[in-house]
Parts: structure tokens; C-alpha cells; sequence
């Protein structure tokens, strides 16, 4: 086991120390009980029935003396029954305590190993959660997690029972006969020179199937949430081909080590009874040598037949032992995966200042750069608006403003603050994003929006649903406000989804507003009416309107070019219009839209007067 996973492993057992003690407590106790009962029927065949002197040690042995006297040997049976079943009541009492703690103290571990767990992925980068399979991380958190908790349960105490038990039998055992001794554990060392090999292979064996359990796991997830695409484009029987062959090598995976663990089991049952039957046999011809008793006998053959079940039990010990250290080791590799930090003083400044952005260079893992030295500057309360081709980086933009990631050169400043010198949640609760594919929980639609302002009146969260025109759709929902929208809003539409977006943002009340192509599934009418409900609701508020659809960009204060990570243009409409660039090759595409753009803006300009009557 590497060192990082006994340091976790020591770490659960220890917070669960008092429990884990008592029940270890509790099994030697048991342990010592159970090694009593064959004494007892000993003492009663060689003292009692046969003759021989008291093998209890003082003053035990006169007891045992004053109980036989007279000669009858009712009273001694009588005692012995009295003895074993008060020995078997105190053994249930341990055993019964035994598993309760076991239980509360791996149930008490699993539950903090789970909350650690997602604690600690609330706080990893975004980087980490867009390149992990979340199929993943969920069986990491949950299968690997229980894996984890089985064992503590169910054979932590019993590595301390198969220790105890061989030591004490030992002890115990060669005083007696150290040639019966010897020839009763002779197959042992084979046994475990057996276990170690197990040991290895079992690991390598199960590594590979929870691996293939997580992405079988990723695959599952892929689809359920992607239900909508599969099913638009006729690939449900394709899905089902792709799940069937990870399932197919999970199934494979997990029969090898089924595989492995049936062989175990057979061979240390095999060389058990084997055990066994050379311990009686040797017992036998001892006996009537006169070597050994027939108490001895009985001694010899119960001990030797409580060891056997510890030791058949110690290829189910290995077999979960080792799923438990793959499972250590799969938690152990989220776990060690660094959190995002801030600075020992980070700063919360007042985030309404200018936005810079200065010579600034990024790219994601092992690519190539998206950004390119681009500088520009946005002023305080003024919107601006990017438009670029697929690829140029705008979306970069909108993480970067939110330090989801940070540049490789160049310096981002807000009312001249550095980015990486602030607090990052502070940051993030200034600078409210929308994106494209808004993410939506699945709760009520008002308790979706509120989410952004858990303490927002009713009034406000009306307020910002008008202002992003969702508050007709959400009235005519089947139960208004109370609407489940499934998950991740599957139950609404895409502009539906975008708008409840808008509104959640704007009841946030951040200093920054960024619509990440945010308009894209609204119509032009829509997105007309919604733009000058911003336009007059976010006053002092810098907004920056990534689009492709120059309706959303024109009304812009500026308008930023981007074309290869670089700022290609700069300028209003009108002054981009009149420029040969990228601007003007869409803008004359989408000319065809002019007619529609004016009835919208003429419609929006309508209601609006309607609104003031």
C-alpha cells in the first residue's frame, strides 16, 4: 500500500478511534471466549472423567477440586454446562457491540470520506472538472467510497481475530505437544506464501476493473444527460452498442478477478481440510501412544478447527482488502489534486472600475495559444460587445474575468486590481455570467432563480424575470413559479432556459455583467426586448455581449473584433460597417435580417410606450 493511502486510511480509523477501540476490544474478548469452551470440555474429560490433575491454573484448580468432590460427577457436568452457556451469552454480548461500533465507526468514516470528497471538488480548479469523465467521479465517490467502508466494516476485526487466534493457539497449543503444534500449522507458511501472490495479483486485477466500472459509469452518464441529442439524431442504437461494450469489458474485468479469488478460495479450502484432517489423524495415533490426552485431543482438533475458518476467511480478507487499497487509490487521486488558492491577504476591492487586459496570452493544457498579447480596455459602465469567429477566443474571455483560469503572460486588472491578487469567490460574485448552455438544477423555476440571491424578495425575482422576458412563460407554466424544470432544465427550451439564466444573473446584482452568446436561442423580437430592458436596468453596470448576431452587437458603446486571438477592429457599428474586416463580411450576411431587425425594434419601442401608459 503506498504511504498516501495508509495516511488516509490511518486518518478515517482514527477519527473513529474511540469506536474502532471498543470494538476491538470486544474482539479479543471474544476471541479469548472462544478458546475457553474446548478448555472447559478438556477439564471435564481428563480432570473429572478421567483423573487426571486440574490443568487450571491457581486457585481455579481447587474450585475445580472442591466441585468434584464426593466423587459425583453430575455436579462437575452440571458446572461445566453452567460455564460454556454463560460463555456463549457474554460472546453474543461482545460480538453484538463488536458489530455495532464496526458499523457506526465505517458509516461515521464513509460520511466524512464523501463530504472530503466533495468539499475538495468544489474547490479544484475549473481546468480539473473540464477535462474529468464526471461518470468517473461519481463511481469514485460513491462505489470506491463503499469499498472503502465494507472493509472497515467487515474485516479490519477480523485481521485482528486471525492474529489472535494464531498467536493464541499457539500459546496455548505447543506446552501441550510442540511435535502436534507443528505438524497442525505445517501448511500455513505455504498458505500465506499463497496469499501474498493473491495479494499482488488481485490488486492489479481490480484496478482494472474499476476502471472499467468508472468509465462504463462515464458512458451511463454521457447518455442520460445527452438524451435529447441522441434521440434528435436516430443514435440511440449506436448509444446502446457503445454502452454494451464497456459493460461487456466491465463484465470481462470483474470475472478475471472472480477468477482469481475462486481459485484462492478453493486451494486454502483444499489445504484447510488438509489441516484438519493430518491434525486428527496425528491427534489420534498420539493418543493412543499415550502422548496426549483425549482432553488434549479435543483441544488440539477444536483449536485447529477455529483456526480454519479465520484462515478460509483470509482470501475474502485479501480479495475486499485489496479492492479497498484500488479504491484508496483512486480517492486518494482526486484528493491530491490541488485546490484553486488565493493569497494569504487576497483583496475584495470595489470591482466598478475599468477592465484592462494587458498583452495577454493563454492556452489550455497541451494546445496551442488562444490568445495572443491581446490587450484592450473596457471603461466602467460602458458595454461593449466581441465578435469573433469559432475558436478566436471570446469565451476564453468570459473564464478568464472569472479566473476559472489564469494567463500564461500578460495581466488582467479591474479598476487596476490584478485578477490573481483578489478573492476568487468575492470575484465570482461581482462578475455575473451567462452562458450559452445555462445550467439549471432541478428545483422549481423560482427556487432556480433564487439560487443567485437566496435572500431576494418576491417582488425582485418577479422584477428580473420581466426584465429577461421570462415572466410570461414562467406564469403560463402548468404550476407558474412552482414549475419543476427536470434536470438541467431539460423540460424547458433553449431561449427558456437562457432567459431564466438572464434573470438569475440579474437578480445576482453583479458589477459586471458577461452574456457569453447568451441570446442565441431567443428570437430577434425577444432578444430586441431584453437588450433594452438591460440597457436600463444595469446603469453603472460594465457589460460585455459576446455574440454572433449583429442585432445583439450593434447597440454596443464599442464593438471588439476578435480574429485568431488577436484584436483585429475596434469601433462602433457604423464605424465597423464602413471597414473592410470580419465585422463587415457578417454584418453583410446577415443583411437579409434588416427588415426583421427594424419591425423588432419598432415592436420593442411599441411595448415599451404601452409599459409607461
Amino acid at each position: 500500500m503506498k504511504t498516501r493511502n495508509k495516511r488516509l486510511l490511518a486518518k478515517l480509523v482514527k477519527d473513529n478511534a474511540g469506536l474502532f477501540v471498543g470494538a476491538a476490544l470486544c474482539t479479543v474478548a471474544s476471541v479469548f471466549l472462544g478458546f475457553m469452551t474446548p478448555a472447559v470440555l478438556a477439564e471435564v474429560l481428563d480432570h473429572y472423567l478421567g483423573g487426571m490433575p486440574s490443568r487450571l491454573p491457581p486457585p481455579f484448580d481447587r474450585w475445580a477440586l472442591d466441585l468434584g468432590a464426593g466423587g459425583n460427577a453430575l455436579g462437575p457436568l452440571l458446572g461445566a454446562g453452567v460455564v460454556i452457556i454463560l460463555i456463549s451469552l457474554v460472546n453474543g454480548v461482545c460480538s453484538f457491540y463488536k458489530g455495532r461500533w464496526t458499523a457506526m465507526a465505517s458509516e461515521n468514516a464513509a460520511r466524512s470520506l464523501r463530504d472530503k470528497l466533495y468539499s475538495h471538488l468544489q474547490e479544484l480548479p475549473f481546468a480539473y472538472h473540464s477535462q474529468a469523465s464526471t461518470g468517473d467521479l461519481v463511481q469514485r465517490c460513491t462505489s470506491d467510497v463503499d469499498n472503502v467502508r465494507r472493509f472497515l466494516s467487515f474485516h479490519l476485526m477480523n485481521i485482528i481475530t486471525t492474529a489472535l487466534m494464531v498467536g493464541i493457539a499457539l500459546a496455548l497449543m505447543l506446552p501441550i505437544s510442540a511435535k502436534v503444534t507443528l505438524v497442525s500449522l505445517a501448511v500455513m507458511p505455504l498458505l500465506l506464501v499463497f496469499s501474498m501472490v493473491f495479494f499482488k495479483k488481485v490488486i492489479k486485477a481490480f484496478r482494472g476493473a474499476d476502471d472499467a466500472d468508472g468509465k462504463m459509469s462515464a458512458v451511463l452518464q454521457e447518455n442520460l444527460t445527452g438524451v435529447r441529442v441522441v434521440r434528435a439524431f436516430g443514435q440511440a442504437q449506436k448509444e446502446i452498442e457503445r454502452f454494451d461494450d464497456a459493460n461487456r469489458d466491465q463484465r470481462d474485468k470483474f470475472i478475471s478477478s472472480v477468477h482469481l479469488e475462486a481459485g484462492y478460495w478453493g486451494l486454502s479450502d483444499a489445504l484447510s481440510s488438509v489441516q484438519i484432517v493430518l491434525t486428527l489423524v496425528v491427534c489420534i495415533f498420539e493418543a493412543i501412544a499415550g502422548r496426549i490426552s483425549v482432553g488434549n485431543l479435543v483441544v488440539f482438533t477444536s483449536y485447529i478447527g477455529m483456526l480454519v475458518g479465520p484462515i478460509r476467511q483470509l482470501g475474502r480478507i485479501l480479495s475486499d482488502g485489496g479492492r479497498s487499497m484500488v479504491a484508496l487509490e483512486r480517492i486518494d487521486d482526486i484528493l491530491r489534486q490541488k485546490e484553486e488558492t488565493d493569497l494569504p491577504e487576497a483583496a475584495r476591492p470595489d470591482l466598478s472600475g475599468d477592465i484592462v487586459f494587458d498583452n495577454v496570452t493563454f492556452r489550455y493544457d497541451g494546445g496551442q495559444d488562444i490568445l495572443k498579447g491581446l490587450s484592450f480596455t473596457i471603461k466602467s459602465g460602458e458595454t461593449v460587445a466581441i465578435l469573433g469567429a469559432t475558436g478566436s477566443g471570446k469565451s476564453t474571455i468570459a473564464l478568464l474575468l472569472q479566473r476559472m483560469y489564469r494567463p500564461q503572460s500578460g495581466r488582467i486588472t479591474i479598476g487596476g486590481h490584478d485578477l490573481n491578487q483578489m478573492d476568487r469567490k468575492y470575484l465570482r460574485s461581482k462578475v455575473g455570467l451567462v452562458l450559452q448552455e445555462p445550467f439549471l438544477y432541478s428545483k422549481t423555476i423560482y427556487d432556480n432563480l433564487r439560487i443567485a440571491a437566496p435572500q431576494a424578495q418576491r417582488a425582485e425575482v418577479e422584477q428580473a424575470a420581466r426584465d429577461a422576458q421570462a415572466y410570461d412563460f414562467i406564469s403560463e407554466s402548468e404550476k407558474g413559479w412552482e414549475t419543476l424544470v427536470g434536470e438541467r432544465g431539460v423540460t424547458l427550451s433553449g431561449g427558456q432556459k437562457q432567459r431564466a439564466a438572464i434573470a438569475r444573473t440579474l437578480l445576482k446584482g453583479s458589477d459586471i455583467l458577461v452574456f457569453d452568446d447568451s441570446l442565441s436561442a431567443v428570437d430577434t423580437q425577444t432578444d430586441a426586448l431584453i437588450r433594452r430592458n438591460l440597457k436600463e436596468r444595469r446603469k453603472g453596470v460594465t457589460a460585455i455581449i459576446i455574440s454572433h448576431r449583429i442585432l445583439t452587437l450593434k447597440e454596443a458603446d464599442r464593438i471588439l473584433v476578435l480574429e485568431d486571438g488577436r484584436l483585429a477592429q475596434e469601433g462602433s457599428h457604423g464605424e465597423l460597417i464602413a471597414r473592410p474586416g470580419l465585422y463587415q463580411r457578417i454584418n453583410n450576411i446577415q443583411s437579409g435580417l434588416s427588415e426583421e431587425e427594424e419591425a423588432a425594434l419598432d415592436n420593442a419601442s411599441f411595448q415599451a410606450q404601452r409599459g409607461t401608459v
